[in-house]
């Protein structure tokens, strides 16, 4: 299903339960916590219609999934707590969407057409199928390379991508929409976990945990994965330190992957370290055998999801396939470049 199809029946389990009750048109003007800042004992809430007050919220735990826009490390700050660590890998990167309706249908029994961006291609794009003959390409492009929003444009950095598949798929295509354009400045991880101290009642998760670069795919898993680790937590005594060190240990994986993933681009501003480097370059090799190997392409694309850890693809018979299957490619390429 659609992610739009995806979130409106999540929205519409929850808006079913009970017990839970949406505050449409109100924005969070903080956090009440006791005397002493010890713990939060709800939110500060007010309505946007011009000439109300705030009102006040009690809760016996108050959860911030607010995304990547979240307020919570200046509602602690307030408080009194220490700065919260947050560490950033700036990638500059946009990508520009538009639906069309295809002749032809290009995806046989694939869901969709991904073209990875790589420091040798930095140009990529997800081509999906939308249902019938109606599909949505997304063009990427990061460090100010960005796919343009003018149809010319656009057709054009489409037919730049290091395969034809794409471009030949929409040059004789219906355009449904106009090509929209969201830029996405920096994957960003806050630390909570490595705070001296939090407040009790208070928790952090989703994007306002840790947001990641989306052409990965990985926020709504890791999301997911954080509920799953809370879920966990409420049936014990919660301590919030307890359940910080916890999530963080859930979104170190995919932290790994997509950071990682673009500090191999020499322009992107991060910290580097030497298992950066190491993991870079066996990645560098699995994705070039993946193109000619279905098993490695299967095992990275597990890693990917998020269903395995990264450490599979370091399992001796798949690390003799992806040597093997770079071997093979990169001579392949030079046969084709004579």
């Amino acid at each position: 299903a659609a992610r739009p199809v995806l979130e409106h029946h999540v929205r519409a389990r929850v808006a079913a339960l009970p017990n839970v009750e949406f505050l449409a048109g109100h924005d969070i003007a903080g956090l009440a916590a006791t005397a002493d800042g010890s713990r939060v004992t709800g939110v500060h809430v007010q309505e946007r219609a011009g000439g109300s007050t705030p009102r006040r919220l009690d809760a016996d735990l108050v959860v911030d999934a607010t995304g990547r826009g979240s307020r919570a490390p200046k509602w602690l700050s307030a408080l009194g707590y220490p700065e919260v660590p947050v560490e950033r890998v700036k990638v500059d990167l946009a990508y520009t969407s538009r639906r069309y309706r295809l002749r032809a249908n290009p995806f046989t029994d694939e869901q969709s057409i991904n073209v990875i961006a790589t420091p040798g291609h930095p140009r990529g794009a997800f081509f999906h199928t939308l249902g019938g003959d109606e599909c949505l390409l997304s063009l990427t492009g990061l460090l100010g390379d960005h796919p343009p929003t003018d149809p010319e444009g656009f057709l054009a950095y489409a037919k730049s991508l290091p395969v034809p598949d794409v471009h030949d798929a929409i040059a004789d295509a219906e355009p449904l929409t106009e090509p929209v354009c969201f830029r996405f400045p920096a994957s960003t991880r806050r630390h909570y976990e490595l705070l001296p101290r939090v407040p009790d009642g208070f928790l952090v998760v989703g994007d306002a945990f840790c947001v990641f670069n989306p052409v990965y795919g990985q926020g709504m898993t890791a999301a997911a994965l954080q509920a799953r680790t809370l879920r966990r937590h409420l049936g014990g005594t919660l301590r919030p330190a307890a359940f910080f060190a916890d999530a963080a240990r859930v979104i170190d994986a995919p932290w790994e992957i997509a950071a990682g993933g673009d500090l191999a681009f020499p322009g992107v501003t991060g910290r580097r370290s030497v298992k950066t480097h190491l993991g870079n370059a066996y990645v560098a090799r699995v994705q070039s055998a993946a193109t000619r190997d279905a098993e490695v392409t299967n095992a990275f694309m597990r890693v990917a999801g998020l269903i395995d850890p990264p450490q599979a693809l370091m399992r001796p018979r798949l690390a003799l396939r992806v040597l093997r299957g770079a071997r093979r490619a990169a001579r392949d390429d030079d046969q084709l470049a004579a």
